[in-house]
């Protein structure tokens, strides 16, 4: 794999995009994958630098006064998330594929930033499945759980925006449609 392209994976909440991505880093380490800053505290497990940058708003406002971001925005009405521009910009700048993992508002502004980008919408087999991923992780309490699914349906309502689609029913089998996507991509 060596286009030098953008893939923005994007879905609705508990669908599975962190583990999506989490696998194409194991499996494909010459694909660059963004990794986010956000301004939420760490779940259980995650490592600062390689799940996010996790930073405070302070930070976090300095990283979007300078432009140091391709996009932002609040998630859930609670934190933000943001992908930084320098890692993605050398990526590509080097001949190598980059992919950001984020969520609809943020693919919304890099289709406006850089729209020869590939989107691609990673969707659930069906909305009881996702239901049980989001249940399942135990990280949210019972009113974030009820604020996500109310967007996810937003989200899975915007999937004709994105240029393929990717049903998360297994993750490697996710990840090979992906991985075929980057080597045949000269379009859309």
């Amino acid at each position: 794999m060596t286009r030098s392209r953008l893939f923005v994976l994007a879905g609705p909440t508990a669908v599975g995009k962190g583990t999506v991505a989490a696998a194409m880093r194991e499996q494909h380490p010459e694909v660059y994958l963004s990794v986010s800053a956000t301004t939420r505290p760490p779940r259980p497990g995650e490592v600062d630098g390689v799940h996010y940058h996790f930073v405070d708003d302070a930070t976090f406002d300095a990283m979007i006064a300078d432009d140091e971001l391709l996009e932002w925005a609040t998630v859930h009405g609670v934190h933000r998330y943001g992908t930084p521009r320098a890692g993605v910009e050398a990526a590509l700048a080097a001949g190598r594929p980059a992919m950001l993992e984020i969520d609809l508002q943020g693919a919304r502004q890099v289709r406006r930033t850089m729209p020869d980008a590939v989107f691609v919408f990673l969707k659930p087999p069906s909305w009881e499945e996702l239901v049980r991923r989001l249940v399942g992780r135990g990280t949210e309490t019972e009113e974030e759980r009820e604020r996500r699914l109310a967007t996810a349906k937003l989200e899975l309502a915007a999937e004709s925006e994105f240029d393929v689609t990717i049903i998360n029913r297994e993750v490697n089998a996710a990840v090979q449609e992906l991985v075929a996507l980057m080597i045949g991509s000269s379009a859309p």
